[in-house]
């Protein structure tokens, strides 16, 4: 019995042995985790970034923010971007306006974040100010305007490989994740943007953050469940590893917005005057502008003064928690304070009043060849022309302004835009040092006998 022992002992201990060797060889052939400090700074940027949106906290002052099924409650902390595909009608934030436009709308009850409602108008929206899966991952990674979530990819872009096999050993930060639509929901992106390893540099879990409604987010996903989330759904792990090749001409650093520097920093919202739109924002010419006096700490006001350029346009007569409402047909850079009981001055809100159209040929678009955008803009420039093209509109192309198309008013769309007959969407995006406004049409091109 004792030699029986023995024996089952020594075969226990050898058959340790060899499971214990072959883990530690599978371990020694596991790529190794990518840590933040070793990524390119552009990937570091990337990450940067992408948790700024999806960790800034904000609190509705007031009942009415919509958002998808109902509504964000007054008083609770949210954490996150709102989601709302706003498209031509609203704003972006971060590419059509600056986040300290968004947060400084929070604090106006009247601003367009209680007031207006997107939901049923247009499809896949809510608030007026929001984001998007594809709008935040272009955020991220420091593009002039977003690219659709299925343009992020291999099949669309160059300077992105897909990686196989995809799972969390392979993963890197700043990898994309991409989902195909399916059914009634919609095709997505993820950033991946931190990962956690034991003392053997395995990878344990993944941290992933996305913009999906009701809020941009960030989840810590154990590997196995990693694992399956990237195996469900049809989804693919994509690379980014030129971000030039990727983004070509479409770098935020030759626009004024996305800013960085502004978004990053930390803003001063007024507490006694802010407009329907927030603060630091952009009107069209003869649009109706709000100015809400809120007077938050009951100092007293007598009177809301408006300058253009430095002079004045109007010295009104006021109480506190008054709304005064003005239009402006004359473009140009604005302000606004208010004069309090004391005779000192409120901190100022800052806008523009800007005009923005654009024309197509007056015959025909035609299928084949290039033909010529006409454009007029007054108090800002006009930097990009945007189409949604094909079957269903899945095709994206978007046709950047040069200084030498502003001096002659026009642009040559090239003549792979416009593949086929069918509709199109076009947009003219206009920006100055206040936000981006955009003009949209839709036209049908036809074969020409």
């Amino acid at each position: 019995m004792f030699v029986l022992r023995n024996i089952l002992t020594t075969i226990l201990l050898v058959a340790t042995l060899v499971v214990t060797e072959n883990r530690l060889h599978a371990e020694k052939d596991v790529p190794p985790a990518a840590a933040t400090d070793q990524l390119p700074p552009w990937k570091q940027q990337a990450v940067t970034y992408a948790r700024m949106l999806s960790e800034v906290k904000w609190t509705p002052i007031a009942a009415g923010m919509p958002t998808r099924g109902g509504y964000f409650e007054e008083g609770v902390e949210y954490t996150g971007l709102p989601y709302s595909s706003v498209k031509s009608t609203g704003r972006y934030i971060g590419f059509d306006i600056y986040l300290k436009t968004f947060l400084a709308a929070l604090e106006n009850p009247d601003s367009v974040v209680y007031q207006e409602n997107l939901a049923g108008n247009i499809p896949n929206a809510e608030c007026y100010y929001g984001t998007v899966c594809s709008a935040y991952t272009s955020y991220a990674y420091q593009c002039g305007i977003w690219y659709l979530s299925w343009y992020h990819g291999p099949m669309h872009q160059n300077g992105v490989e897909l990686v196989k096999p995809a799972n969390g050993q392979t993963v890197q930060v700043g990898d994309v994740i991409f989902r195909p639509s399916k059914g009634k929901s919609g095709s997505h992106v993820e950033l991946v943007t931190e990962l956690f390893t034991n003392d053997r540099g395995v990878v344990t879990h993944v941290r992933v953050d996305e913009c999906t409604s009701p809020l941009a987010k960030s989840t810590k996903y154990p590997v196995q469940e990693f694992n399956t989330h990237l195996s469900t759904r049809g989804r693919e792990l994509y690379r980014i590893t030129d971000r030039e090749a990727w983004r070509q001409a479409n770098r935020a650093s030759s626009f004024q917005f996305p800013n960085y520097e502004e978004d990053t920093s930390t803003p001063v919202i007024n507490r006694v005057l802010l407009l329907d739109r927030g603060d630091w924002v952009a009107y069209e010419k003869n649009q109706e502008v709000r100015f809400n006096i809120l007077d938050k700490d009951n100092q007293g006001v007598t009177a809301l003064v408006i300058e253009r350029d430095g002079k004045l346009v109007e010295k009104i007569d006021v109480t506190s928690q008054e709304i005064v409402s003005r239009s402006f047909s004359q473009c140009g850079n604005y302000t606004a304070h208010c004069v309090m009981s004391d005779n000192s001055q409120s901190q100022a809100c800052e806008f523009s009043v800007c005009d923005l159209s654009f024309r197509l040929p007056k015959s025909h678009v035609p299928v084949e060849g290039t033909w010529d955008l006409h454009f007029d803009t007054a108090n800002m420039k006009s930097v990009i022309v945007y189409f949604r093209c094909g079957e269903k509109r899945e095709r994206q192309h978007n046709v950047f302004i040069t200084d030498a198309d502003r001096t002659l008013g026009k642009v040559e769309i090239p003549d792979e835009v416009v593949r086929e007959p069918g509709e199109v969407e076009v947009w003219l995006i206009g920006e100055n040092k206040y936000g981006r406004l955009k003009k949209r049409m839709m036209f049908q091109v036809e074969v020409q006998p």
